[in-house]
Order: structure tokens, then sequence, then C-alpha cells
């Protein structure tokens, strides 16, 4: 993690230093909530929420281009009700009540493409890593679900698509999914016949509705106007 987390602040840094001086860099504060799900856990639907906080550094690169580093903690999981939608319950299943704690803090990395200031789309990518887990089937805690025993990946790497709309002065309105691009957990389900196995992989799905507060935006956009972008 510690060479992950070095290599994301030195290309930062690299990005950035050509820019500091010239007062380009703009900061961002962020605020929102997740609705998540967890493929390959046998409910369905982002029915679990939770908070998406943090702060952003954004590098200009380009007339219409931009570089993001941001720090954000990220509240993701699985919730179904007992006899709620989103399971089939025709099929056997190991509980009929699930709720799934990941509390993750994550380092989202983005380049952005921006249309005459009223669009802004990017993608990239996110590696977080959990911080906090709690897992209950049928209402009872599970114990041996633990930070530091498992199941569940200490490290969580996921693709981004963002879109962002201003709808105030600085204030944006942000639009985001998310999705592992390698397993949290691999799970082998019991409560099955004795000739069937399952055997599950299982990710994250996120999608974050998000307010971003921009700092710097107008002398950034002064300063790239004399520069020539």
């Amino acid at each position: 993690m510690k060479i992950i987390l070095r290599f994301f602040v030195v290309l930062f840094l690299f990005a950035a230093s050509g820019e500091i001086q010239a007062q380009r860099v703009m900061g961002a504060v962020i605020g929102g909530v997740n609705a998540t799900n967890v493929q390959g856990d046998d409910v369905y639907g982002f029915k679990k929420f939770g908070m998406n906080v943090g702060v952003a550094a954004i590098v200009p690169v380009a007339e219409k281009w931009s570089f993001s580093l941001e720090t954000t903690y990220s509240q993701k999981g699985s919730y179904h009700k007992k006899g709620g939608r989103g399971m089939d319950y025709s099929i056997k299943h190991d509980y009929n009540q699930y709720k799934l704690v990941l509390n993750y803090l994550e380092v989202p990395v983005l380049f952005h493409f921006e249309d005459k200031r009223y669009l802004k789309a990017g993608t990239g990518f996110s590696y977080g890593r959990l911080i906090e887990v709690k897992e209950w089937e049928d209402g009872y805690r599970v114990a041996t679900t633990t930070l530091n025993d498992g199941p569940y990946d200490l490290n969580d790497f996921s693709w981004l698509f963002d879109v962002q709309v201003p709808i105030y002065r600085q204030l944006k309105i942000n639009a985001r999914y998310s999705f592992s691009m390698i397993k949290i957990r691999e799970r082998e389900y019991e409560n099955v016949s004795p000739t069937e196995e399952k055997v599950r992989k299982q990710y994250n799905q996120v999608l974050s509705l998000r307010v971003v507060w921009i700092f710097n935006e107008k002398a950034s956009r002064e300063n790239r106007l004399q520069g020539g972008f």
C-alpha cells in the first residue's frame, strides 16, 4: 500500500510542479452519499447507503483537460431485509436477511474533459484501503468477519466514471459510478444440494451523488488564459 500511495504522490507532484507558481492548481471539498451493492453476495440492488466525503486537488493540463487527485472516506457494503425484494426465494440461500458494512479510505485519480464549463466528464481509477468491516446474517453478527482475519481483502482497486455539472458559482453536482476491478472476496456457499457447488467472486459496485465546492477556480482560469490555455 505504501508503494502505491507514494506513486500517487509523486505523480501528482510531477504534474503540479510546473503549475503551482502560476496558481493554476484548484482545490475542492466533497460531500455526498453512496448507494452500494456487492455483486456476487446473493442479494441484488443498490440498497446500502453511506457517506462519501473528502478533498481533492485539480491540476489543469490543457485547455479542456484536467487531472485530479482525491482523498475520500467512502462507506460501502450490501443490505437486504427479510422478505424484501432482491432475492430469489425459490432458491436456497445461506441467509434471508443480510447486512454488510465496508468502510474505506480511498485515493481516486481521474482525468476530466470539460466542455465550455457546462459539463465535465472523466474516468480513472481508485485505490481503497479497508478500515472497517462488519457482517450480519439473519440478524446475527458474523464473528469470523474482521478486519485482521478476513475474509474481505484489505485492498480494493476500482474503475471510475464521473460526470459534473455546475449548479451555482463554484458549486458542482457530481454523479459517479465505480466497480471493483479485482474481487474483494471469494465465498463458497454451503446451503446447496450435495451435488451442487456454489462459489462466488464478490465485487463492490457504487453509485455516488456528491456536491463539490471548488476553490481558486476563477484565479486558475485567469492564469491559464494568460498562459495560453
